[in-house]
C-alpha cells in the first residue's frame, strides 16, 4: 500500500467517526497540557530561585577558616597572605579575590531629603571589603577603591537589597521605588565607631558613603567598601588587617570546581556554601512539587492512552468487514496495523498540540491575573513559567505516544482477523 492511499485511508477513517477520536484527542490534550503547563511553572520559578534569589556562580567557591578548631594538635588555618597565594595556585584557579568583615562599628543617621520625600532613619552599617576586581563590571560610577580622608567612601550595595527595597520597604513606608542608575552617587552620612545595636567606641569618626554600583558580591544585609579601605580602617584602629574573612576563587570553568574544593579541604579550609545550600533546598522543594504534580498529569495521560485503547478495540470490532475487504483485496496485516496506529498519531498529534498550546495561553492568563491581583513582593517575576523548546516538543511527542502506545495491541487484533470467515459471514 503506497505512502498517498494509506494517508488517504487514515483521514477516511477520521472523518467518518468524527466525536470518538476527536474525544479521544481531548483526552490526551488534558494531560499532556497539565503536564507542559507545571513542569513550565516549576522551571520558571526555579529560574528565579537560581537568577535572582540565589545568584550562584557556577564557578565561584568561597573559602573560609575552619569552624571548628584542633587547639594544640595542629595550627589553626588562617587566611593570610601565604594561604592566598597558595589557594590562587591550586589547578584550574584562574584568580582569588580576598574579603575583609569591617570589624569597626559603623551606623547611619539619615535626616534629609529622599528623592522627593521627607526621611528620617537610623541604622547601623555592616561593610564588607572585597577587591576591585571581583566587582568592577557592577560600577557604574567613577571607580572603586580606596580615597583620601574627606572624600566619600565608595560602596556597592547588593542587586537583591535594591529588589527587597522597592517591593516591600518602599511600598510599606510610601517612599518612592528606586533604580540602579538613580541612586549612583546617593551619598549617606555614616558615623565610624558608632553602633545603634552594639558598644560605641570612645572616637567616633564622621564620613560619607557615596553608591557607586550594585553587585550580587555585595552582603545583602549590609554593603560592600574597597578592599584596601577595609584595611586601612582596621590598621587604623589597632585591629587585625593581616588575615581574611574569605577568599572567593574563581575556577577556570565548571568542570574544575570538584577538584579545586578537595584542595581547598586538603589545606584544612572550607566552602561556605550557605548560598549554595539555601539554593539547592529552595530548588529541590520547587523540583519535589513539580515532579507531583508532573505524576498527575502524567496518569491522566496514561488514562487517555486507556481510552484510545478502548475505543481502538471496539472500533476493530465494529470494522472487522472493513478489514476483511481490505485483506482480500491485498492490504496485508502490516497494512491494518499501520493503519489503525496511523489513527492514533494523528489523534495523539492533534491532542498534543493542543494541549502544549492550551498550557501556553493558560500560563499567559495566569501571569496577567497575578500582575493584576498578586502584591508587589520581592523578586515578583514578569513570568512565573518558562517553556523552552524542548518541553513543548516533549508535550507533542509525549501525545503521540500516549496515543499510539494505547493502539498498539488493539491495532494487532485487527491486523489478525481472518478475512475469509468475517467476509463468510
Amino acid at each position: 500500500m503506497s505512502t498517498a492511499r494509506w494517508a488517504a485511508l487514515v483521514v477516511a477513517s477520521l472523518r467518518r467517526d468524527r466525536a470518538g477520536p476527536w474525544l479521544s484527542a481531548l483526552g490526551v490534550a488534558m494531560g499532556v497540557g497539565a503536564l507542559v503547563f507545571f513542569v513550565g511553572m516549576g522551571m520558571g520559578i526555579s529560574r528565579v530561585l537560581r537568577e535572582e534569589v540565589f545568584p550562584v556562580d557556577a564557578r565561584r567557591l568561597e573559602v573560609v577558616p575552619p569552624a571548628v578548631s584542633l587547639g594544640g594538635l595542629l595550627a589553626p588555618a588562617r587566611l593570610d597572605a601565604d594561604t592566598v597565594a597558595r589557594l590562587a595556585a591550586l589547578p584550574g584557579v584562574t584568580a582569588a579575590h580576598r574579603k575583609l568583615v569591617v570589624q569597626v562599628p559603623a551606623a547611619c543617621w539619615y535626616d534629609g531629603e529622599f528623592f522627593g520625600h521627607k526621611l528620617r532613619a537610623g541604622f547601623d552599617v555592616f561593610m564588607v571589603g572585597v577587591e576591585p576586581a571581583l566587582v568592577k563590571q557592577d560600577v557604574v560610577l567613577g571607580d572603586f577603591s580606596d580615597v583620601p580622608p574627606g572624600e566619600p567612601l565608595p560602596v556597592m550595595a547588593s542587586t537583591r537589597l535594591l529588589e527587597v527595597y522597592n517591593k516591600s520597604f518602599a511600598p510599606t513606608r510610601k517612599l518612592p521605588r528606586l533604580g540602579k542608575d538613580m541612586l549612583a552617587g546617593f551619598e549617606l552620612p555614616v558615623q565610624l565607631g558608632r553602633s545603634f545595636m552594639a558598644r560605641t567606641e570612645d572616637s567616633v569618626q564622621q564620613v560619607r558613603a557615596r553608591v557607586v554600583g550594585f553587585s550580587p558580591a555585595a552582603p545583602l544585609e549590609g554593603v560592600a567598601v574597597p578592599l584596601a579601605t577595609a584595611i586601612r580602617l582596621h590598621r587604623e584602629r589597632g585591629l587585625g588587617a593581616d588575615v581574611f574573612t574569605s577568599v572567593v576563587l574563581v575556577a577556570e570553568d565548571p568542570g574544575a570546581v570538584p577538584r579545586i574544593a578537595e584542595g581547598v579541604r586538603e589545606m584544612g579550609l572550607q566552602l561556605d556554601e550557605r548560598e549554595r545550600s539555601a539554593a539547592e533546598a529552595a530548588g529541590g522543594a520547587v523540583a519535589v512539587v513539580t515532579a507531583a504534580l508532573a505524576l498527575l498529569s502524567l496518569l491522566v495521560c496514561a488514562l487517555a492512552a486507556f481510552n484510545i485503547a478502548h475505543a481502538s478495540t471496539a472500533a476493530a470490532r465494529a470494522r472487522e468487514k472493513e478489514i476483511g475487504v481490505l485483506r482480500a483485496v491485498g492490504a496485508t496485516r502490516e497494512n491494518v496495523r499501520s493503519l489503525f496506529l496511523g489513527e492514533a498519531a494523528v489523534v495523539g498529534l492533534a491532542g498534543g498540540s493542543l494541549g502544549t498550546a492550551a498550557a501556553v495561553a493558560l500560563s499567559r492568563a495566569a501571569d496577567v491575573a497575578a500582575s493584576r491581583w498578586l502584591p508587589a513582593f520581592p523578586f515578583k517575576p514578569e513570568s512565573f513559567f518558562l517553556f523552552p523548546f524542548g518541553l513543548m516538543a516533549g508535550g507533542v511527542v509525549l501525545g503521540v505516544v500516549a496515543a499510539v502506545g494505547g493502539a498498539w495491541l488493539p491495532s494487532r487484533a485487527a491486523a489478525a482477523v481472518d478475512p475469509a470467515r468475517t467476509l463468510a459471514g
